[in-house]
């Protein structure tokens, strides 16, 4: 079925009507995975019977989410945003009948693939922070893309405490323990699907594209040009700051924990951290807007320095910990906010996607990476030396940063542009 045409102020209508069901999109996906993530663990070492094994659950879904990255986006391309996000949340909803199905059966195999099909709807939670730049100006694209990561906020919250009740009418159904939980994770997703089906239209990413073959064959104008060295440079940034975030993350309750930390101070710890990464994306995505996005990364990257300065020197400190942890997540945030707005208007329309999906792709293999090696590192030079080698990928993206900057022909580029 073909785009509606629409003029200036109609395109502004349907902008804003897909980015509040982008965020509400945002705020299903994230409930959802909220639930998954703060039991899978759990769930792991009670079907394995190994304590050891806990962490394959994580990783299971971030690798996931690595594979889909790109599947989905090339999908995205074809087919546009509406089907590409409900097709990820079907395949999540298809591993979460798998989880409770693999604890009924005590298949320890079978949960792991459940694990990495859940995965699918965190790919799609990451698409849709690029979905919602695809009707987006140059002079409002960091700030739309920010709303719906801020939605994520909700979901992350919700999520998590949502496990005492979950348990508690799973065990009213008869379900496998520590799989009630997931009631809530299937309805999210349920939602969700039906949310992107329904209202997702026009879809975003076909309409842009529509809108891009007028202007380029309807008129003089010309399309806007590719630049893939800034376009690299933004997948590193954001690759570096989702590395840096999640090794340092993944070890501070293990190190929290090795100097007598109660697990209150763990949990705080880890919220302010999670507030941090999401909480302030609106702020980062107009300053992206007004300074711009290598200024904003740059800003990041200050932010991810003190963060690790912070640890190192205060490691032996519970409020030391937690001040780098929160300010982890701000540098995580401006770094990922402002990059993913860089990447988007450096591609051609045509070359768009699959950027976006690449980046999704390396930044999730990244950070699985960053959790497993940052264990290593924890053991070889402790919880201070994982801090101050991190430093080493914050050094690499300032260095690069002159990559990341487009210098536009006119000055009239931002302000003309309809995508």
């Amino acid at each position: 079925m073909s785009e509606p045409d629409l003029d200036r102020a109609s395109l502004t209508r349907v902008r804003r009507r897909t980015l509040w069901v982008l965020s509400l999109g945002q705020v299903l996906g994230g409930l959802a995975f909220g639930a998954t993530i703060s039991l899978g663990a759990v769930l792991a070492a009670a079907v394995s019977g190994d304590d050891a094994l806990s962490g394959l659950a994580t990783a299971s879904v971030t690798l996931g989410a690595a594979a889909l990255a790109v599947p989905l986006a090339a999908f995205a391309r074809r087919r546009g945003r509406r089907r590409a996000l409900a097709g990820g949340m079907l395949l999540a909803l298809v591993g979460v009948g798998l989880v409770v199905l693999a604890a009924a059966l005590d298949l320890f195999p079978l949960l792991l693939v459940a694990f990495v099909l859940i995965g699918s709807g965190q790919a799609a939670n990451l698409q849709s922070r690029f979905a919602a730049a695809d009707l987006s100006t140059d002079l409002s694209r960091g700030r739309d893309l920010s709303v719906v990561v801020w939605a994520t906020t909700i979901g992350a919250v919700l999520g998590p405490n949502l496990v005492g009740p979950g348990e508690y009418l799973g065990g009213m159904l008869g379900m496998p323990a520590l799989t009630g939980p997931y009631l809530f994770t299937i309805a999210a997703q349920v939602l969700g699907v039906i949310l992107y089906l329904v209202a997702l239209r026009p879809d975003p990413l076909l309409l842009a594209q529509r809108l891009v073959a007028q202007r380029v064959h309807g008129s003089s104008a010309i399309a806007k040009p590719d630049r893939p060295r800034a376009a690299r440079f933004a997948i590193l940034a954001i690759a570096g700051a989702h590395g840096v975030m999640v090794a340092v993350m993944a070890m501070t309750p293990v190190h929290l924990m090795h100097h007598g930390a109660a697990l209150e101070i763990i949990g705080l710890t880890i919220s302010l951290h999670i507030a941090g990464m999401y909480a302030l994306a609106p702020v980062f995505g107009i300053l992206s807007d007004r300074i711009g996005r290598v200024a904003t990364v740059l800003v990041g990257q200050a932010l991810l320095a003190a963060s690790l300065l912070v640890a190192a020197l205060g490691a032996e400190s519970h409020t030391a910990v937690t001040v780098a942890l929160i300010l982890l997540g701000l540098g995580w945030s401006a770094a990922t906010v402002s990059g993913a707005a860089l990447l988007t208007e450096a591609s051609a329309e045509d070359r768009r996607t699959t950027r976006q999906g690449r980046s999704d792709l390396i930044m999730n293999l990244v950070g699985a990476a960053g959790a497993i090696g940052a264990g290593v590192v924890l053991g070889w030079i402790g919880y201070g030396g994982l801090a101050l080698l991190a430093l080493a990928v914050v050094g690499v993206v300032t260095v690069l940063s002159p990559f990341g900057r487009i210098v536009r022909a006119g000055t009239h580029e931002a302000s003309d542009a309809h995508v």
